[in-house]
């Protein structure tokens, strides 16, 4: 589950604070567990929310502060993994958890939907704007 939090939100303190709130929500909401989904999905679904919400909010935090089709992409094994790490972490943040969720952790578009509260329509195309995205990002990777 940490796994999960840290890819969406890219900073291990404020991972460990999406599952420990996620955790807490789990346990004070378990009743309400109605078995539509596996539980483990349904834990994942409030640990995603959880780590969206508090990324969301250091986002604008950080702000405030400062102010006062679905093709598939085949990589190159010798690409950096901190090249990919850097191109995935500059997309944007409705692409780069889209991507995440269905490229590294494997849910379907109908999962995330639901998981986001957003139509699979709108998984569809966050997924393709973040390939085409990578695409031009890594074109050197993948013209070689």
């Amino acid at each position: 589950m940490f796994t999960i939090a840290y890819r969406i939100v890219n900073d291990y303190a404020i991972a460990n604070d999406a599952l420990q709130e996620a955790f807490i929500q789990i346990f004070r909401d378990i009743k309400q567990f109605r078995g539509d989904s596996t539980l483990g999905a349904w834990i994942k679904t409030i640990v995603v929310r959880t780590a969206i919400r508090k990324f969301k909010k250091e986002v604008m935090f950080s702000q405030f502060g400062a102010h006062q089709n679905g093709e598939n992409i085949s990589w190159p094994v010798e690409m950096a993994g901190e090249d990919l790490e850097k191109a995935i972490l500059s997309l944007a943040d409705g692409c780069r958890t889209i991507f995440l969720l269905i490229e590294v952790e494997g849910y379907k578009h109908r999962e995330v939907a639901e998981m986001l509260n957003i139509s699979e329509g709108t998984s569809k195309s966050q997924l393709y704007y973040a390939k085409k995205q990578l695409q031009v990002l890594l074109k050197d990777y993948i013209e070689r």
